[in-house]
């Protein structure tokens, strides 16, 4: 068996899709399970939709997702080039064989030609109005024209493209590593164009003529290609190439949260979360937000991913990228299309943010920080921050809210929510806390308690009647994680400054 070849092939032109992200991670981890290859190429033959930057965006999304391919644009092999605009003076040729082995076709028509055929058919109430066995000898192309008048507009260089011959009445078999043996007939599929008229191919000639180049053993794609199959399958067997076609797997598509369709961009904007890896910049409607920086970890993004769609057959669900290498098969994807839930998104990240030691999370988090002014300091106090609100956060941005009142003193203490039940006292015990914390030589969390606890208990006042207002003192809200770590994080002269200021505003 030779190696396995696999590769992921988006064309730069906008953002990358939730789908084409697990596309790229299914094949990586087939490649990385199977000791192969992962390839990438890019698809860039339609020009009038290339996005300038976009090429970039692909390969920096890959390498935030962890999963770098083996041989691409930036790391080149000995299958280049892996940009089809580069290679488009390989396509002319396989397309010419193509029409002399009598498999495709040289069409003459103009756009405008073609219109007015699909309206005259429409008239005549015909359902058919595609370019195919039906209509093509109605049309201006080698199939009608004497040899002698194609010759002539060829030479000429008269704008044409190349169309495959649909056969009629035929049907076309391959096995699906998903959906197992699958028959689809020919007739319905229209003579797609193979080669345009600017000389570049589509991506229907150019997906099998570069497959079979760089020896590609495996072709995993979205099951929207389906449709197409019969057309790729038959080249593969016109160019005489059977025994070398990829095996295929058609994955199953990403679904709405409903489950009614695929989810798209407008589906994201709708219902307020991204469909993006990573921000992208489009030109159309501007910045779209991408996981990355809503505060996913790469590892929880890749490990949501995979699972849209694929299982090991246990009930285990949070996967490093080595385990889901060691666990992938193709057998254990489904056929089905996998609904996108975001708050299982949000859970997934949640569960990697716990698991991930401080050294993993301090980059982030401290990223997040500066940006909202905060100034780092005092490393070991960093730390201690991280793994006291870790647990707390979902999303990597929620460290500022979860920790911000360690950086930044509360603007506002809702003394409302205590002043009900304060009295003289409550006051008198915070004033002798102040000076017990201020004889206070050695500052840590026991100390902090057991000082907190023996004073309310020589106050004949309950501990947890006190330490809803200490929280409120230090933090500004009811929330945060053991009070008595925030004081201990803080520092003894803050927290000694925050209870003097709560009580002059309970005044």
């Amino acid at each position: 068996m030779s190696k396995v070849r696999v590769r992921f092939a988006p064309s730069p032109t906008g953002g990358l899709h939730l789908g084409g992200v697990r596309t790229a991670l299914y094949n990586y981890l087939f490649a990385k399970k199977n000791d192969g290859a992962f390839v990438l190429r890019i698809e860039d033959t339609d020009q009038t939709r290339y996005v300038e930057g976009a090429e970039n965006y692909i390969i920096e999304c890959l390498n935030w997702c962890g999963i770098l391919p083996d041989e691409g644009p930036w790391k080149p092999g000995e299958y280049g080039p892996y940009r089809q605009s580069e290679r488009k003076d390989i396509y002319r040729k396989y397309a010419e064989q193509l029409v002399e082995s009598g498999h495709a076709y040289y069409a003459f028509d103009t756009p405008e030609e073609i219109e007015n055929l699909r309206e005259k058919l429409k008239a005549q109430g015909k359902y058919n109005v595609q370019y195919d066995f039906q209509n093509r000898l109605n049309m201006r192309n080698s199939l009608v024209l004497p040899k002698e008048e194609t010759e002539a507009l060829l030479k000429i260089n008269f704008p044409h493209v190349v169309r495959i011959k649909m056969p009629r009445d035929e049907y076309v078999h391959f096995n699906d590593m998903i959906r197992g043996e699958i028959e689809m007939p020919t007739d319905g599929v229209d003579d797609k164009v193979l080669l345009k008229a600017d000389g570049m191919p589509t991506y229907h000639l150019a997906v099998v003529v570069d497959d079979y180049l760089m020896k590609i053993t495996h072709a995993f794609r979205g099951e929207e290609w389906l449709p197409s199959a019969p057309v790729h399958v038959l080249l593969w067997k016109y160019f005489g190439w059977e025994k070398q076609m990829p095996q295929w797997a058609h994955l199953p598509l990403i679904l709405k949260p409903d489950g009614n369709g695929k989810l798209s961009k407008r589906d994201g904007e709708r219902l307020g979360f991204p469909v993006f890896a990573m921000e992208w910049n489009d030109p159309k409607s501007g910045v779209v937000k991408g996981f990355k920086e809503l505060g996913f970890l790469p590892e929880a993004f890749i490990n949501m991913l995979a699972l849209l769609g694929w299982n090991d057959g246990s009930e285990q669900e949070i996967f490093t990228l080595p385990e889901m290498v060691e666990k992938f098969s193709m057998d254990r994807v489904h056929s089905h299309g996998a609904k996108f839930d975001f708050e299982k998104a949000k859970w997934f990240n949640h569960e990697w943010i716990k698991r991930s030691s401080v050294e993993r999370l301090k980059p982030h988090v401290k990223r997040i920080l500066e940006d909202h002014g905060a100034v780092i300091d005092d490393e070991n106090k960093f730390e201690k921050i991280i793994e006291l609100i870790k647990d707390r956060c979902t999303l990597l941005t929620d460290f500022w809210p979860q920790g911000s009142f360690f950086f930044v003193p509360p603007t506002e203490i809702d003394t409302s929510s205590i002043l009900p039940k304060w009295n003289e006292n409550k006051n008198q015990f915070f004033i002798e806390l102040i000076r017990s914390y201020s004889f206070m030589n050695l500052w840590d969390t026991e100390g902090i308690e057991h000082t907190f606890k023996e004073l309310a208990a020589a106050s004949k006042l309950k501990p947890g009647e006190l330490m809803g207002a200490f929280r409120l003192m230090l933090v500004g809200g009811k929330f945060g994680p053991g009070v008595f770590e925030i004081s201990s994080v803080l520092g003894k002269e803050e927290t000694i400054r925050r209870i003097e200021h709560t009580l002059s505003l309970l005044k």
